[in-house]
């Protein structure tokens, strides 16, 4: 038969409501009587019945992520701590992908499941500020990726034009001078796509650099066919770069298989930047110097934000929250040592 709070008070020899508190972790438990009540915890096996906790609170205990594909390994390492950061918390993720598609976005905005989740986690490619207007704020929402809404929504973000000036002064550092960049898009100005090539610019002109638009290489998408293609198509029309920082660490990936096709070295030839960290650019053939966003920040602030919006639906949120990053050196701008 399931271990109920009454038994493990009698085994521990105290109330029903401490046990309670120390199930709840409630602060103002003494050291010893946590240990006390602990103790008979382990000894009973006693699990919480989370559902009955959720349902008590008006809640289902789940809460939704929405990414735009989880076949990217970017999109599936977040969503692995978005999960892992919920746990702790004894609340469980559902995940849903949109496609980068503004129609599924907004759908998911709006709250289409609204009935079977406490709140959601978006990550939005499309997603315009008007498209979020006049939406139902009984549902709380907090939104990851760098553009910027201006709406009183939670916002979870990395600084994108310094992460990317970061990577292009290490290639700077490195003697290189004609750095392309693979992953350009014509969308909204505070797209991360944008912001990525804003930094790029940016920290060639301090440099004393031309950022000529033959260094710019535009690309449908963001997988390892685009950054192929785009690396082909610059390659083919007489531009050599001495260097590329990609959008991505996919794009970046396509674009060393193309150079290496070509009779180009990495690094020597040619040094590559990616972006993102993911698993698959410390194993290659030759290993990906990259921006690593801190994944398990993101979850963990995304998290919070959104658990707080529960436990406070009438404060207003905290707008933009920062997430760290550093830059990863590895084989594709070093060498092998």
């Amino acid at each position: 038969m399931r271990v109920s709070l009454k038994d493990v008070a009698e085994r521990a020899g105290v109330s029903i409501k401490t046990v309670s508190n120390v199930v709840n972790n409630y602060q103002h438990v003494t050291p010893a009587m946590r240990a006390r009540v602990q103790k008979a915890i382990d000894e009973l096996g006693y699990r919480p019945n989370l559902t009955a906790r959720h349902l008590r609170k008006g809640r289902t205990g789940i809460i939704a992520l929405a990414v735009p594909e989880l076949g990217n390994p970017y999109f599936a390492e977040l969503a692995g701590a978005v999960i892992d950061a919920a746990a702790e918390h004894d609340v469980t993720v559902l995940l849903d992908h949109t496609r980068g598609e503004r129609e599924q976005e907004v759908l998911v905005c709006q709250g289409f499941r609204a009935r079977v989740i406490d709140g959601l986690i978006l990550s939005p490619l499309e997603l315009e500020p008007e498209d979020m207007r006049g939406l139902d704020d009984d549902m709380p929402l907090v939104l990851l990726g760098e553009r910027e809404y201006g709406l009183p929504y939670d916002h979870i973000a990395i600084d994108n034009v310094a992460a990317a000036r970061t990577a292009v002064r290490h290639l700077l550092g490195r003697g290189r001078t004609r750095i392309a960049y693979l992953g350009a898009r014509t969308d909204s100005a505070n797209s991360p796509a944008h912001l990525r090539l804003e930094g790029w610019r940016g920290e060639l002109a301090d440099a004393g650099l031309e950022a000529p638009d033959t260094l710019v290489g535009a690309t449908g998408g963001w997988d390892r066919g685009d950054g192929a293609e785009a690396m082909a198509r610059m390659l083919d029309s007489g531009v050599r770069p001495d260097a590329v920082f990609a959008y991505n660490d996919l794009v970046a990936i396509g674009a060393m298989r193309v150079l290496h096709e070509r009779g180009l070295r990495v690094p020597w030839d040619v040094a590559v930047v990616g972006f993102d960290d993911i698993a698959e650019g410390r194993f290659g053939a030759v290993t990906l110097t990259t921006v690593s966003p801190d994944k398990q920040a993101i979850a963990r602030l995304a998290v919070r934000a959104l658990l707080r919006r529960l436990e406070r639906p009438d404060e207003r949120p905290g707008g933009e929250l920062a997430a760290e990053f550093r830059l990863v050196e590895r084989e594709s701008t070093l060498g092998r040592r």
